[in-house]
């Protein structure tokens, strides 16, 4: 059974080398490894791959589907070595995705959440996620993408953000608006004068001087969604990533609003937001009501000027 340990390993480090993060993989492939031995099985199966990936009872279909895709490329290269590997077929679970509707932030809401901030203890801890909520309310970056933010890619003469090596492992420059580029200094301020020497090269710290984990972010947001008074808002309980989705949502409804071509602005959005191709964005198109309606009223106006 250890070899299929080293050959687990092996395998994370040839396809890390190429350059796919598997954060994911190497984080639950080795727990269907020890499944395995568990088990009292030497070689990948079917049934056995199956039993591991719908090993949560409560979890969605689609995130069985991806346990199962993960084995699946893991099996694909243990058949290279022992011919006995079963490689799990695609239709078993199918992987089809459906995506929640989003909770589209207010701008009050935001406010609610940053206010919310102050009942946190510890002043810096309230001042770094204070800050870290405007940025993602403002940018419409990915939480782990500002969590991930060194101090160095921030460059407050030219007024942008660099993204590097995020989700799909693209980098890119996100421009700041200035009272966002003010509300970062003023944190990088406060935070140079706790940690004139931090142990870390993050630009937002724990209270320990080291970089932000979610696993800890979002449990503190969660009480902010609380005390800020939008734990029972609907169709859902505000996710930190909606704030994401209310960046997308709100420029594309301005764009509407505007009279804006929006079908040249997607692409631009979806640059900027670090979307794998508009498509991504289009969704936002026909996946939240408020947009839907501000196009129908823009479409029910051009329609009421023809003759």
């Amino acid at each position: 059974m250890n070899d299929l340990h080293r050959i687990l390993q092996d395998y994370l480090s040839l396809r890390r080398s190429l350059g796919f993060k598997l954060e994911r993989e190497g984080a639950l492939l080795p727990d269907f490894v020890a499944f395995l031995e568990q088990s009292g099985s030497r070689v990948v199966t079917t049934p056995l791959a199956l039993a591991w990936a719908k090993q949560s009872p409560d979890a969605t279909p689609y995130w069985w589907a991806t346990r199962l895709a993960m084995v699946r490329g893991f099996a694909r290269y243990v058949r290279t070595i022992d011919i006995k590997t079963e490689i799990p077929p695609e239709d078993v679970l199918p992987r089809i995705r459906l995506r929640v509707q989003p909770y589209i932030y207010s701008d009050a809401d935001v406010s609610a959440l940053m206010v919310a901030t102050h009942q946190i203890r510890s002043p810096f801890r309230a001042h770094t996620y204070r800050t870290l909520i405007g940025l993602l309310a403002s940018t419409g970056m990915r939480v782990g993408e500002a969590i991930d933010l060194d101090r160095t890619d921030l460059d407050p003469e030219r007024g942008v953000i660099t993204v590097r090596d995020s989700k799909f492992g693209k980098s890119r420059e996100v421009p700041l608006h200035p009272s966002t580029l003010a509300a970062l200094d003023a944190y990088a301020s406060n935070r140079h004068r706790r940690f004139s020497r931090p142990r870390s090269p993050a630009f937002f710290l724990s209270l320990a001087g080291t970089r932000l984990i979610y696993r800890n972010v979002h449990p503190v947001f969660l009480r902010l969604v609380k005390w800020a008074g939008l734990a029972e808002r609907k169709p859902r309980r505000p996710r930190l990533h909606d704030l994401r989705h209310s960046f997308a949502v709100h420029t594309l409804a301005d764009a509407y609003r505007a009279g804006l071509d929006v079908e040249r602005l997607v692409p631009l959005l979806s640059t900027y937001l670090g979307h794998v191709s508009p498509s991504s964005t289009y969704w936002y198109l026909s996946a939240v009501p408020e947009l839907l309606g501000v196009a129908a009223r823009r479409l029910e106006k051009s329609l009421g000027a023809l003759p």
